[in-house]
């Protein structure tokens, strides 16, 4: 595979050097993986924008990739990072070990928690997430395909124009802290017993905390459960995370968070 067009400063400092594309992701981006950098082709977009602001404002705060180069070109975004090491929270040796792998995960949501926001660039509240949410409704971008089974139809909702409106009729209360935005198994990556980087920062900003532990716990469950590899495994149960955060689960702003997470 070759890598496409590239803005003429990028292309000098690629051309000829060996690559591999990533696969794991599902957003709109290509990825290419270097030996010591990660290229991300993406269409000009907000999340694109707000990934830049984040990457370059929690530089020296959390362990995130450095900008090395940013470039757009004909709505395309070309984002150079450097390439983090050890491996994705999703790792098979990291699901053998569900009672170490639960807790380094809350280690990483304690680590964005003790990050000060009071200069944040970028806010990720529900004011903006339910307008973006709206957005992706009428311009029919919401794959109700990849939704939980439950989501829609018999016993959920009828549509994602159902949903939109029972999420802004039902909207808690906020408890503000650094949200990664999409805090998934495959976006964290672990070394040496820690958290060695967090990725894909494109809906990081300020957000209330549940945001982040509903997608934590959803991404759990589902590759406990061998969602994604086929391949279940045993010993994981929603408690784990919970007593590695020393906080008592609070289901509502669980569920909220999980289903808002469907239109996006």
């Amino acid at each position: 595979m070759l890598l496409p067009s590239l803005p003429a400063a990028l292309q000098a400092r690629l051309s000829g050097r060996h690559f591999t594309v990533d696969t794991l992701g599902q957003s709109e981006s290509e990825i290419f993986l270097f030996d010591d950098a990660v290229l991300k082709v993406a269409p000009q977009s907000r999340e694109a924008e707000n990934e830049l602001q984040m990457l370059q404002w929690l530089s020296g705060k959390i362990p995130v990739p450095q900008v090395l180069f940013h470039a757009c070109e004909s709505d395309t975004s070309f984002l150079l990072m450097s390439r983090l090491s050890g491996v994705l929270a999703c790792d098979k040796a990291y699901m053998q070990k569900p009672e170490q792998l639960v807790r380094l995960l809350a280690q990483g949501l304690k680590m964005l928690w003790a990050v000060d926001i009071s200069d944040c660039p970028c806010q990720s509240t529900l004011d903006r997430k339910l307008r973006a949410a709206q957005y992706n409704v009428e311009h029919g971008s919401v794959d109700v395909g990849d939704a939980e089974p439950d989501t829609f139809g018999a016993g959920g909702f009828r549509d994602p124009e159902h949903l939109l409106s029972w999420l802004c009729d039902n909207r808690p209360g906020e408890e503000l802290v650094l949200s990664h935005g999409d805090y998934c198994l495959p976006n964290i990556f672990l070394q040496g017993g820690k958290i060695s980087g967090f990725l894909d920062l494109g809906r990081a900003g300020t957000a209330d905390k549940w945001q982040d532990i509903a997608l934590c716990l959803r991404s759990l469950r589902q590759n406990f459960a061998g969602k994604f590899s086929g391949q279940p495994q045993p010993g994981f149960s929603d408690e784990l995370l919970f007593d590695a955060l020393a906080i008592k689960p609070d289901w509502e702003k669980i569920r909220y968070y999980t289903l808002l997470d469907e239109l996006f």
